[in-house]
């Protein structure tokens, strides 16, 4: 439960309200993923590939995003985050961080050590 309001706060401290949660997420992936085709960004994401089609092309429309020739199938298309998709993502990131590291501030000695103690916990959960 933590972690989901945790999540859902981190979220509120967007950078931009002009794009969905989706359009980041989507932005975020291809920051990670670089270059990928839609239908698995589409999987990657969990959405079905309509939806992700029509996030694609909204975030093309911004300059976000480019969609390029698959490098190896001609019959497919990969996307690709562009510079500005990379400032959003950045100004999105160090907003966010900068809240955390400000919430972070007011925990005492002791809750600090032992965030970073269930913090590998956390990560192997992640994974699985």
């Amino acid at each position: 439960m933590a972690i989901g309001r945790l999540n859902r706060r981190l979220r509120n401290e967007r950078e931009d309200d002009s794009l969905t949660l989706n359009q980041l997420s989507a932005l975020g992936a291809l920051e990670r993923l670089g270059p990928t085709p839609v239908g698995e960004l589409a999987a990657h994401e969990r959405v079905r590939p309509p939806s992700m089609t029509r996030i694609i092309s909204n975030l093309e429309e911004l300059g976000l995003v480019v969609r390029e020739p698959h490098p190896v199938d001609r019959r497919l298309a990969v996307v690709r985050i562009t510079e500005a998709g990379l400032g959003k993502t950045a100004a999105d990131r160090k907003r966010r961080n900068a809240w955390l590291a400000n919430q972070l501030r007011t925990l005492t000695p002791e809750e600090r050590k032992q965030l970073r103690d269930v913090l590998p916990i956390l990560e192997k959960l992640t994974r699985s």
